[in-house]
């Protein structure tokens, strides 16, 4: 199968380099289609040990807060859970209760397409802005239609204004 190409001849998105400002290649995939809205992260700060995140889970299920969006990394001894939830006021008061470490983080939630060259289109318009993705974690099922993203830009409103129209 031959390599796609952009509108330029460049072999794939990585290698085309376009002028600061310009548009990403248009003809790499298909437009993507986006819904964006910011939210409320919390990082929770674990001890890396079995059970420590099922009891975390477990307070959250019996408060009826939903886990939208999940990821964890790990050191030596702690894990740092970064969760979207459907209450994080009352979820990171309940933390707070039971003695969990918990910080609230803006981020941005991007419901998109699940096509290829979407995350690259979005990295290319927030470069282009000078907008810096500090991290990011997204899901999809391997059929699914849909995708989410959780984004944390250095700049939530102007990642978002940069971004409404995608």
């Amino acid at each position: 199968m031959p390599a796609r190409q952009c509108s330029l001849g460049r072999a794939n998105s990585f290698d085309c380099q376009h002028a600061r400002g310009a548009a990403p290649c248009g003809d790499m995939g298909e437009q993507a289609r986006i819904k964006i809205e910011s939210a409320t992260q919390l990082a929770v700060f674990l001890s890396n040990r079995p059970g420590a995140l099922a009891r975390v889970c477990e307070e959250l299920a019996g408060a009826e807060i939903n886990i939208h969006a999940l990821s964890i990394s790990d050191t030596a001894d702690h894990s740092v859970v970064r969760m979207a939830v459907s209450d994080p006021t009352k979820a990171l008061m309940l933390l707070g209760e039971r003695g969990v470490l918990a910080l609230e983080t803006e981020v941005l939630m991007i419901e998109t397409e699940n096509h290829p060259g979407v995350l690259g289109q979005i990295a290319h318009r927030l470069a282009n802005a000078e907008v810096n993705i500090e991290y990011a974690y997204m899901a999809a099922t391997l059929n699914s239609t849909k995708g989410l993203m959780i984004l944390r830009p250095d700049d939530v409103e102007k990642a978002q204004q940069v971004l409404h129209d995608l």
